[in-house]
């Protein structure tokens, strides 16, 4: 079921088709009504919050992505791991990501500040969504109600043009 199109206009990109440039995941682990998220220090998105994620090395699942980028980007181990849906992002300077989105029930390990992100804990009521990804206005409720969902962006730098969500 679609939720929402911005437009009819596509930008003339055959979705079925698609194949995006890099594929990677993010891992939200939530706790007692709070979500772990972190202030990108680089890469994609620095200066944004996101959750702890990355690129899928060859060999990997996506499963082993998420727990591999968490532990490498905050020093906890998700578990309880859960699909929530898949994002498609085409960028107007020809890049382009696909996005498997994951939560997790619990963790271990002890929180760490790295170089790649700092960690915080957020009460889910109060995401910061005017410091994020336009995007994630749109999907992170869906992922907060249980929902499985797929979408797809068109973005030119940190501007989104167009989008269709839908929950599958």
């Amino acid at each position: 079921m679609i939720l929402q199109t911005s437009s009819k206009e596509s930008f003339n990109i055959d979705w079925d088709t698609w194949v995006p440039v890099d594929v990677a995941t993010l891992c939200f682990i939530r706790k007692e009504s709070r979500l772990l998220l972190i202030h990108k220090k680089r890469g994609l998105g620095k200066g944004k919050i996101n959750a702890p994620g990355g690129r899928v090395e060859k060999g990997e699942t996506l499963e082993e992505t998420a727990v591999r980028e968490t532990q490498e980007e905050v020093g906890l181990t998700p578990l309880g791991l859960v699909f929530a849906g898949r994002l498609d992002f085409v960028f107007t300077d020809a890049y382009s990501l696909q996005a498997h989105v994951f939560t997790a029930t619990d963790a271990t390990g002890a929180l760490t500040e790295t170089d790649e992100a700092a960690p915080f804990w957020c009460d889910e009521n109060a995401i910061p969504y005017d410091k994020m990804w336009s995007d994630d206005r749109l999907w992170i409720p869906l992922m907060l109600e249980g929902k499985t969902f797929e979408a797809q962006f068109v973005f030119d730098g940190e501007q989104m043009l167009w989008h269709r969500l839908k929950c599958l």
